[in-house]
């Protein structure tokens, strides 16, 4: 395995972060959300983005042997609960070639990183039922479920 570097983005990533995202098709959505659905909204969320339409969120870079490899998307949220402020991973992609390199680990940990810059206690993420690969790489960065979010189609 080689050395994963994480930095911030840049505008010339723009290309590789939108194509990194189409992956998200992938992963098992819910029938009632079409892979397209769920790409065409995180590839608006990361236009809006690169275009400076949003303020606060971070976006890091992973490369692998100075290529990149994935990135992750970062937010500022607060708790329902407690009205606190905590960090949010809102998306965070891996290309294919690097799977099981170690990349989405020191993503992760660079969120966590970003996480404790911000002085928040937390960091929070959703990720699709469905998606078990994923789920199991979250749970073994240490996080844990807290709400499960149910969903009934009414028209």
């Amino acid at each position: 395995m080689s050395l994963v570097i994480v930095r911030g983005a840049t505008a010339a990533d723009r290309d590789f972060v939108i194509e990194t995202a189409r992956r998200f098709a992938a992963f098992g959505p819910p029938p009632w959300r079409t892979p397209l659905e769920v790409v065409a909204g995180e590839v608006r969320c990361l236009d809006d983005f690169f275009d400076g339409g949003m303020r606060g969120p971070a976006l890091l870079i992973a490369e692998d042997a100075g290529r990149p490899a994935g990135f992750v998307f970062l937010e500022h949220h607060t708790d329902y609960f407690t009205g606190e402020r905590h960090g949010h991973v809102g998306m965070v992609a891996v290309i294919e070639a690097a799977e099981g390199r170690g990349v989405g680990a020191a993503l992760l940990s660079a969120a966590e990183d970003w996480a404790r810059a911000q002085d928040y206690a937390k960091l929070t993420l959703n990720v699709f039922e469905g998606n078990t690969r994923a789920r199991r790489a979250y749970e073994r960065a240490g996080f844990l479920v807290e709400t499960l979010r149910y969903t009934k189609n009414v028209r």
